[in-house]
């Protein structure tokens, strides 16, 4: 049973990741995920202090307000002339180290550290189980993460036009009266209820895996955006099982595994694709120099 639970919530996670993934990898913000996962930190300390609790709702919620400020931060500091990349830098280490000195001033006779709040574990997920009325109805993580990805689902299909363009032409999006600030928040906010979800259970390697490599290996197969999030979905819960798998058998990292994996079906996307493989299109233009060879007029 525990086999069960560890691949339905890697899937999970592979599904929520890869939904939001699409459009962080079409917006050129695919570490964002990175950053929230780590930037969290902060939040999660002051959740504790606060309520003296390490309850997952407290943890949450704390988690997930830090990631929307983290998203601000970063938009404000690209807007006032930093670079993309240089913001997503400075504002994850910052809060990162902030998270750092909070538990280590006031955390140091407590059971919460790094590893407890930051880098869960997939092989633990079914034991950390929810009880209703005395009924254990599952592991937290499955339906924390389940839930994510309901969120998830409904606003997207909801306002699927709206992120489309937003993520592929904001001008535009904007001429025709579409919020596009809005939906960058609501966007980075799904972003962040996905990681904070996810994260806690299943480990920040995970996570951050799930939100770039499924979907980069999507591009790639396609160009049309629905294709694109259907393909970053099956990829990655493909990834989940046999990651899951290869993990038993060599007794190794299972999200590790699941990433290893995922990573190796990008390197097969990179190599063979039919519009951006690297060996499709030198098949190409080697087929175009010889037309051009035998189309050639002669002496």
């Amino acid at each position: 049973m525990s086999t069960f639970w560890i691949i339905l919530t890697g899937a999970l996670v592979a599904s929520t990741c890869g939904i939001v993934g699409c459009f962080l990898v079409l917006r050129r913000m695919a570490m964002i995920g990175d950053a929230i996962s780590h930037s969290v930190l902060p939040g999660i300390v002051i959740a504790f202090l606060i309520s003296g609790s390490r309850d997952s709702l407290f943890m949450l919620l704390g988690a997930a307000a830090l990631g929307l400020i983290t998203v601000f931060l970063i938009q404000m500091f690209h807007q006032n002339g930093v670079q993309s990349d240089a913001s997503i830098g400075v504002v994850f280490t910052a809060l990162f180290a902030v998270g750092v000195v909070l538990i280590s001033m006031y955390t140091k006779h407590i059971d919460l550290d790094l590893d407890c709040v930051l880098y869960g574990e997939i092989a633990y997920v079914p034991w950390n189980t929810i009880h209703l009325a005395g009924i254990d109805i599952g592991p937290k993580a499955v339906w924390g993460v389940g839930l994510a990805l309901l969120l998830s689902i409904i606003l997207i299909s909801a306002f699927y036009k709206q992120f489309k363009l937003c993520s592929f032409d904001p001008a535009l999006a904007a001429a025709v009266g579409i919020p596009v600030a809005l939906f960058h928040y609501l966007l980075m906010g799904l972003v962040s209820v996905s990681t904070v979800a996810s994260f806690e259970s299943v480990g920040a390697i995970l996570v951050v895996g799930m939100l770039v490599v499924p979907p980069a290996t999507a591009y790639l197969l396609t160009e049309i955006l629905s294709r694109m999030i259907v393909y970053s979905v099956l990829i990655g819960c493909c990834s989940s099982v046999l990651g899951y798998y290869i993990a038993h058998l060599l007794d190794a990292s299972i999200a590790g595994s699941m990433i290893s994996v995922a990573g190796g079906i990008f390197l097969l996307a990179l190599l063979f694709s039919p519009t951006h493989g690297i060996l499709f299109r030198k098949f190409k233009q080697k087929q175009s120099i010889q037309r051009n060879v035998t189309d050639a007029p002669t002496a």
